[in-house]
């Protein structure tokens, strides 16, 4: 029977049954005797810790009489003398809820019945002498049939219309939890990454998994259930004490289990939902991710070319891949998987602010690793599939990266020991390149193909970069031109061959330079102009000159040499081009009154 520690205030007897699969042996002491009998009906397999007297223990249990009735009271034993085993109750007041009137208000007695553990310090007079030997050496989990005898129980006297004197009392107990005043929290690691760079310390924010149980392994809460970490700061009270220290010191990755006494949990009054007064809590915890307020991002890097000219700065334009994962190595986003470069402005705040900074000072081809604590990465709301407060773990490959102001820059490797004739605008060039990116990736080359390159320089018939890259060049030289994007494809790129925003690396060779015309001009004499051209190209003198007869005296200028036509174009479109200037009212012929040479026009004229 329990009570007080002080006092007469009346406190019930929590009584359990717990019902076992198989045949139960016979229970112990049917018949009247004057010792404890205990018989150890379940015992689990793992005993870390049994009572011992001073423990604070909750246990289910169910309290009979010889003929199987169950009994109960909410009325403590008092205060004895020294040397007897006992003191008579005073008898319970009329009023008592436990003075019942019909056998079915007996029959709800039990622990279980009120669906709640019996509370009490054992060895410390709280319960009667034998349940407090009985209780003795028990696990957590371990189901005991103990016998009482009455000198070890209510003796002579008995309870007043409870339990009769002279009673032999039988418990069914089940010991749910133990703890001690002297506890401190346990902790179990069993499981610790191989690399531990950091361990929680006070004031830092974790997000982890937990399952929450009982010390009996009831689940009373659990993170995994919810698909949700349970985020918080560590040391600043958020937490129940307990809990606050059992975190400190775990790794990123790192397991551990944490025990916890109620005084430094929720203590007598339990948290009034799932977790009752005293008890003890166990929770099983996964660390996955660890920060702290003050935190800047971290930089570690993996590869960085011997040969690195040039490094990021604000302001420039990058591309490059990534694999971006949480603290515990989960993949939340890789630019791989798309096949596609991450190409961004860096420094102007296109990108989160922590890769902002961890982008500045890279090099062509590096790769390295950048730490982003969550108020430099997507905060407490997170995004998409990144939870709020995630650290984030971004592993980058540096693919190019230019400067909206830059230039093509130009490289020469080999110039023959007569290099005097420089191309111009104008010039007909033929050339073989490779053309690949800054990473080294080719994307395109002539001798692959086996045929030159051939342009007017100057004309637009390539990219703006490679026009410039070409001039002041002479054959068999070799150089290599680097343009940016801007002077090359753009954003958009070539489709299927050439990436949008990509710096693009030309190794040249120029075989062939054929000079071009003056400016503005795609037909030039040789010698001097004949004074009466106009009627050498009449031949049947009928004062009108067709296409044909026009096209037949341009090219016999040129096959003699006299005339020359801009090279690199289709002869046939030059000629039908000067031809249509002549013909200045269109009517297909030219008359000797439309006729003019170029320096007879107020604007050019091809002859």
């Amino acid at each position: 029977m329990a009570f007080g520690a002080r006092g007469w205030r009346p406190r019930s007897l929590l009584l359990l049954l717990l019902w076992v699969t198989g045949q139960a042996a016979p229970v112990a002491g049917l018949g009247v005797s004057s010792e404890l009998q205990i018989e150890r009906r379940f015992v689990p397999d793992e005993c870390p810790r049994t009572v011992r007297s001073g423990d604070f223990v909750r246990y289910h249990y169910v309290g009979t009489f010889l003929d199987g009735q169950k009994f109960d009271s909410r009325y403590p034993v008092p205060p004895h003398s020294p040397g007897t085993s006992t003191s008579p109750l005073p008898p319970p007041p009329s009023s008592s809820p436990w003075r019942w009137a019909d056998p079915q208000a007996r029959d709800r007695s039990g622990s279980y019945d009120r669906d709640s553990t019996f509370n009490v310090f054992v060895g410390k007079g709280q319960l009667i002498a034998g349940m407090d030997q009985a209780l003795v050496g028990m696990c957590v989990n371990e189901r005991r049939f103990v016998t009482i005898p009455p000198d070890l129980a209510y003796g002579s006297e008995g309870v007043s219309g409870v339990i009769p004197p002279n009673s032999v009392l039988h418990f069914d107990v089940l010991l749910m939890d133990i703890w001690n005043s002297e506890d401190q929290v346990q902790i179990q690691t069993y499981f610790k990454p191989p690399s531990c760079p950091r361990t929680i310390q006070v004031s830092d924010f974790v997000r982890y998994h937990y399952n929450g149980t009982f010390l009996d392994g009831t689940l009373f809460d659990s993170s995994h259930n919810r698909m949700k970490t349970y985020d918080t700061y560590v040391g600043i009270g958020w937490l129940i004490p307990g809990m606050d220290k059992g975190l400190l010191g775990m790794c990123v990755g790192e397991k551990r289990i944490i025990t916890i006494p109620p005084f430094l949990a929720y203590g007598e009054e339990g948290d009034g939902k799932d977790i009752p007064g005293q008890a003890s809590l166990v929770f099983d915890v996964a660390l996955l991710d660890l920060h702290n307020p003050k935190d800047s991002i971290s930089v570690e890097n993996k590869v960085v070319p011997e040969n690195c000219e040039r490094r990021s700065q604000s302001g420039d334009f990058l591309r490059y891949h990534y694999n971006g994962t949480l603290l515990d190595g989960t993949l939340f986003d890789s630019s791989y998987s798309r096949n596609h470069t991450f190409d961004t402005y860096i420094g102007q705040g296109y990108v989160i602010p922590g890769m902002d900074e961890g982008l500045l000072g890279v090099c062509i081809g590096e790769r390295r690793r950048i730490v982003v604590p969550p108020h430099l990465g997507y905060g407490e709301e997170g995004r998409g599939n990144i939870p709020g407060s995630a650290v984030l773990v971004f592993d980058i490959h540096v693919i190019d990266f230019h400067n909206p102001s830059d230039s093509i820059s130009i490289t020469s490797h080999y110039k023959p020991p007569d290099c005097s004739v420089l191309s111009k605008k104008g010039d007909y060039l033929k050339y073989h390149y490779n053309a690949s990116l800054l990473d080294g990736t080719l994307l395109d080359s002539t001798w692959n193909l086996g045929k030159t390159y051939n342009i007017v320089l100057g004309s637009g018939q390539v990219v703006l970069g490679m026009d410039m890259g070409l001039r002041e060049m002479c054959v068999g030289e070799k150089r290599t031109v680097i343009i940016p994007p801007h002077l090359g494809y753009g954003e958009a790129g070539v489709d299927g061959e050439v990436p949008g925003s990509a710096v693009l690396v030309f190794d040249i060779e120029l075989l062939e330079l054929v000079s071009g015309l003056p400016e503005g001009y795609m037909f030039i004499w040789n010698g001097e102009v004949s004074p009466n051209l106009f009627e050498e190209i009449d031949k049947d003198g009928n004062g009108e000159v067709l296409l044909e007869e026009f096209s037949e005296y341009i090219h016999a200028q040129v096959v003699t040499g006299k005339g020359k036509l801009a090279p690199g174009f289709n002869a046939e479109m030059i000629v039908k081009n000067m031809f249509t200037n002549q013909d200045r009212n269109g009517d297909g012929k030219v008359t000797a009154e439309e006729f003019k040479l170029k320096d007879q026009e107020t604007k050019h004229d091809e002859l």
